[in-house]
């Protein structure tokens, strides 16, 4: 934000976040009625800050500090130009006069800012460095000047040890006075590392026995005592969670050595699956904190086996046939001890599957990879036998349609793979595959079985097995959609399934099947009593089941259904009535989409919401998508993402995903394993109405401080904790962002392990423009934005979360596909969006109108015929309707751009800048990777024309038109290509990195 004039001293905002219970001790610098004000405070001649300032996260052309010393005026826009101080650092040194501090904010001379994310800094005198938001004393030169700090044995002195986990600083400054003395210059004196978790300060004391105190993060956030500052004796004092410790030992010590172990894990039970076994167990407790366990299994011709793993869940495969195995299992903590063993579990396998799992991962960097949504059961019917209906088959119209809900199947998309790769595409993302139980269950996210893939998507030769593997032999990449969030409405089998009450009278005998007890739901099979393939019968009991706890079972509600029936309580499943055991289900409904609710209560009737902290929840699905794992997928997409803590996925569920493909396929493997979460934010900012717990970048990113060992209250630690830090304290980073026109490594060292959606860019999509800039706008936040999945719809929303899909125009999606195809991030089509398939369409109205009307519409008719891909981008040989598809102007558009992309590593994995451009979308890219010797550097604009500055000099290939320029003044100019179009000048460095020039034909688009 730009500013000119300032009226009030930056120290007042202090108290305004204070009185919004920041953290809930944080408050005004003390002593504004505490101590001295700054015209009564000792002022010297020569009272000055020097303020240091990076260069090398900002990479601006210039650099300017535009500040008012406090109780002064703002300089004039934008400020004083600072100098050079040594590499990467640049200064400017203020005359304060007799002010104690200074408001300060930096930019760039042309109007980008940084002003402390709209807070402004707050700084104090002496030498001051301003680095990725924080504020510490020192010198980035390395001449701090003497060591003010004296000797902790020096009497009359206070050394002070502060606890910073439960505030979550990195650095701290203590704010002191002592007893009958001045306070010190605001912000106080620089605190030191003296070992995790802990800062320390040894100050002069002068003689006097104590000192009043307060501490601050150099960033304007206090700790004050909650307004009462702190009383701190002479000698060694230790302050935590607001408590002094007089007379305190030293906390960073060495600790005496650990002799206790952890408490035996409690709980372990196994199940069978041919010859693959899910053990699973409750986690252990320590003294000091369980690191990990050791399971021991017995049986077989093998003998005795011993697993690691740091999960409380073991799935292992390619055991014998009809062989006893007994697991036992023990907690190991960091010091090395072992709990005594659990109590044993004995299973049994079962004979061995006719084809067992062959797949295995491809392991490629998954930004190579454009990626093609299907909804399988909407793509292409490969085998009418598994087609089913269901109970709302009439209801919706989908029956005079002739248009059953589960339509598709894996026959059909692998019949039909060579269609997505002639488009171009190297990822196949397909909704979930789990066993479905619900009225209208055909996109998968109404998992019922989450260890059985739905019968009706298989086919004889045609299982999912056989499509992982038939993508893989094409060089394609399937990506799985997993819940972890919730089950269907009558939960998920092998964890708790609910019963709930039900009468076959006159007037629901038609609603509730008989009961077969010989007869197991699996979505296809035709129960024989009701002649039903939507069995029910073994979901509901007159008589009240053993164990319930729904409250009045079976008793009239007073009211009535649609069709004028008497309702009873208990007749459906909900998370109020005590149907659902907390162990395993949330409680409550939804009633804040930004709230902490958002995570722990019922989104619809439809998705009962598990809970995600409980042990037995997360063994149950590690264990399931262990199995989807061990078959080859290449990558999950993680529905409702947002609606599960962070710390549950930080802790829980992600670790055990790269454990499980590391354990399997290799570190190589995990590290490209593509994990990319929808955290739905529909607003138009960069954090979700300024919430940072349900915006998609906070989940990029590893927790940054300890929570309770209880994942429940960890949750609830974490969401307030970082509600309170607020937006402008969260991490950013440059892994998106040219260095100059230099590429430079990532640090992924504080990845969470999820990538996301962009939901920004999605929301924005209406116009490419309004897209492209609201996404540069939100990279610094990500942890990695080059690895986000961009897409213009989706089977739930299009663009400004429209409810059909995206009917903009041919040319407008021209223009987005040029855009998402050479912009940072991974780009992602919804099926059908090559012929613009429904544009305009209601995207999803449930079972109130037929499927053929809406978004999700059967594609299969537009791909009759054959047809053949020769590679990437191309068909060799298409025959009927199919051919006459690809003849449609955006799929040859598509293909066109998936050549280049293709043929252009700075376009796939390229960090971006556009620093010395102009233009609209107009963009720089560089991917460099010194092990192969890959060096890809190209200039885009989309579009519109654009003028590059300061690039490298050099010759630059078209890789549209084959257009060559020669730079040699470090500038090269583009004429606006037109809508849709763009331009890819690609620097020829020769060898292997020699620019391609023109790729491909000229089209309707890119010509």
């Amino acid at each position: 934000m730009k500013r000119t004039s300032r009226s009030a001293p930056r120290r007042l905002l202090a108290t305004v976040v204070a009185a919004a219970g920041l953290l809930g001790v944080l408050a005004a610098a003390p002593g504004s009625a505490l101590r001295p004000t700054a015209a009564s405070a000792s002022a010297t001649a020569g009272n000055t800050a020097t303020v240091f300032y990076p260069t090398k996260t900002r990479d601006w052309p210039a650099y300017y500090l535009h500040y008012a010393p406090d109780g002064g005026s703002w300089t004039t826009v934008p400020g004083v130009r600072m100098t050079a101080a040594c590499t990467d650092w640049v200064k400017a040194t203020v005359d304060l006069g007799d002010a104690s501090g200074l408001a300060a904010t930096f930019n760039d001379g042309s109007g980008t800012w940084d002003n402390n994310g709209g807070a402004d800094y707050d700084l104090g005198t002496g030498d001051l460095v301003v680095k990725d938001g924080t504020v510490t004393h020192g010198d980035p030169r390395g001449d701090t000047g003497p060591d003010p700090t004296p000797s902790p044995t020096e009497p009359g002195s206070a050394t002070v040890y502060y606890a910073t986990a439960t505030v979550g600083w990195s650095t701290a400054n203590i704010h002191y006075q002592p007893a009958g003395g001045s306070w010190t210059t605001v912000p106080g004196v620089g605190m030191e590392t003296a070992c995790t978790g802990w800062l320390k300060r040894t100050v002069d004391l002068g003689g006097a026995a104590s000192m009043r105190a307060a501490f601050n993060n150099g960033n304007g956030v206090w700790d004050n005592n909650n307004g009462s500052d702190y009383t701190i004796p002479a000698g060694v004092s230790t302050v935590r969670d607001r408590t002094v410790t007089p007379g305190a030992a030293d906390p960073c010590a060495a600790e005496p050595a650990d002799t206790e172990p952890p408490t035996a894990p409690t709980g372990a039970k196994a199940t069978a699956d041919g010859v693959s076994t899910v053990l699973t167990w409750e986690p252990s407790t320590d003294n000091r904190g369980v690191t990990g366990y050791q399971v021991t299994r017995t049986g077989g011709t093998t003998g005795t086996t011993v697993t690691d793993t740091t999960s409380t869940v073991l799935s292992q495969s390619g055991l014998e046939e009809r062989t006893a195995y007994t697991y036992t299992v023990r907690a190991v903590d960091a010091a090395g001890n072992v709990s005594a063993p659990s109590e044993p579990a004995t299973v049994t396998t079962a004979q061995k599957p006719t084809t067992p799992a062959t797949g295995k991962p491809l392991g490629t960097d998954p930004r190579k990879d454009p990626i093609y949504f299907v909804l399988t059961a909407r793509f292409n019917d490969g085998d009418s036998s598994n087609n089913r209906g269901g109970s709302q088959h009439v209801r919706s119209g989908n029956a005079a349609n002739d248009d059953p809900m589960f339509r598709g199947d894996f026959k059909g998309l692998i019949e039909k793979l060579d269609y997505i790769k002639g488009l171009g595409f190297s990822a196949v993302w397909i909704t979930p595959v789990v066993l479905n139980r619900s009225d209208y269950d055909y996109h998968g996210y109404h998992g019922y079985d989450f260890y059985r893939v739905d019968a009706r998507l298989e086919s004889a030769g045609a299982s999912y097995q056989d499509l992982i593997d038939s993508a893989h032999a094409k060089g394609m990449k399937i990506y799985q959609d997993v819940v972890y969030n919730h089950s269907s409405r009558w939960g998920a089998k092998g964890l708790f399934t609910p019963t709930v009450y039900g009468v076959r009278d006159t007037q629901w005998s038609w609603y509730y099947d008989e009961r077969n007890e010989g007869f197991e739901y699996d979505g296809v099979s035709v129960e024989t009593k009701s002649g039903k393939s939507y069995y029910n019968g073994d979901l509901w009991s007159t008589a009240e089941p053993s164990g319930n706890t729904c409250l009045n079972w079976g008793t009239p509600t007073g009211q009535t259904s649609p069709e004028g029936y008497r309702l009873y309580n208990c007749q459906w499943p909900s998370p109020t009535s005590g149907m659902f055991p907390k162990e395993y289900y949330h409680n409550c409904w939804i009633g804040n989409w930004e709230g902490e609710d958002a995570r722990s209560c019922w989104l619809h009737e439809d998705l009962a919401d598990f809970n995600t902290e409980s042990a037995p929840v997360q063994n149950y699905l590690i264990g399931a998508y262990d199995k989807y794992i061990d078959m080859g997928v290449d990558g999950f997409r993680l529905d409702t993402a947002v609606h599960i803590p962070r710390t549950t996925w930080n802790r829980r569920f992600l670790p055990a995903i790269q454990e499980r493909v590391a354990s399997r396929f290799g570190d190589g493997a995990a590290r490209n394993f593509f994990v990319f979460g929808e955290v739905a934010a529909f607003v138009n900012d960069k954090w979700n109405r300024g919430s940072v717990n349900h915006s998609a970048q906070f989940y990029t990113w590893k927790e940054r401080k300890e929570y309770d060992a209880d994942d429940a209250k960890a949750a609830l630690e974490m969401y307030d904790y970082e509600q309170q830090q607020g937006t402008g304290s969260q991490p950013t980073s440059t892994n998106a962002f040219l260095d100059g026109n230099s590429y430079h490594t990532p640090d992924h060292s504080r990845f969470s392990g999820m990538n996301v959606i962009d939901m920004r860019m999605h929301m924005n999509f209406g116009d490419a423009s309004n897209a492209y800039n609201n996404g540069k706008d939100s990279d610094d936040s990500y942890n990695d934005a080059t690895y986000n999945v961009v897409y213009v719809d989706s089977h739930d929303y299009g663009p400004n979360k429209g409810s059909e899909r995206y009917a903009g125009g041919t040319d407008a999606w021209a223009e987005n596909m040029s855009l998402m195809w050479t912009f940072r991030g991974i780009p992602t089509l919804y099926y059908a969006s090559e012929i613009e398939f429904q544009a305009g369409r209601r995207i999803d109205c449930g079972p109130s109108c037929p499927l053929a009307t809406t978004g999700r519409a059967y594609y299969g008719d537009h791909l009759a015929g054959s047809v053949a891909a020769s590679g990437f981008g191309t068909v060799s040989s298409a025959t009927g309707e199919v051919a006459r598809t690809l003849d449609q102007p955006l799929v040859r558009h598509l293909q066109r751009l998936n050549l280049i992309r293709r043929a252009v590593p700075a376009l796939q994995m390229g960090q971006y800048s556009t620093e010395g451009i102009t233009g609209g979308m107009a963009y720089k890219r560089r991917y460099t990777d010194a092990a192969s010797g890959v060096d890809s550097f190209a200039l885009v604009t989309v579009t519109g024309g654009a003028t590059y500055t300061g690039i490298p000099d050099g010759t630059y290939r078209d890789a549209v038109t084959g257009d060559t320029r020669v730079v040699s003044d470090g500038t090269l100019s583009v004429a606006a290509p037109g809508k849709g179009n763009l331009r890819v000048y690609v620097l020829d460095l020769g060898g292997r990195n020699a620019a391609p020039g023109k790729i491909g034909t000229a089209g309707p688009y890119l010509k």
